[in-house]
């Protein structure tokens, strides 16, 4: 698998914080609108939006909107893609390793 850094360390950051974890804990159950969110986490709705930014920008969530609200689920594509970055990066039999 070929790598492209910049959108591995852009998925890879994604999964570096304590509130994306959480929010993707929950989404674990099925997609969530972000008012359900808000209620289950400590943070404020602007604070919300840019954990979700930076999970949809890196692919690992999708999101729609209904009406005034956006939904958002885990994109199976997405984390399937992360894994499978991680495996070749972690690849220690990889002939191109030093």
């Amino acid at each position: 698998m070929e790598i492209d850094e910049k959108k591995v360390a852009t998925i890879f950051k994604a999964f570096c914080d304590e509130n994306r974890i959480r929010i993707l804990q929950q989404l674990l159950n099925g997609e969530k609108c972000a008012c359900v969110l808000l209620d289950n986490l400590q943070i404020t709705q602007p604070t919300l939006s840019h954990h979700m930014k930076i999970l949809c920008d890196a692919n690992i969530v999708t999101s729609h909107k209904e009406g005034k609200w956006t939904h958002y689920s885990i994109s199976r594509s997405g984390g399937i893609y992360a894994i499978e970055c991680l495996k070749t990066l972690m690849d220690t039999s990889a002939s191109n390793n030093v």
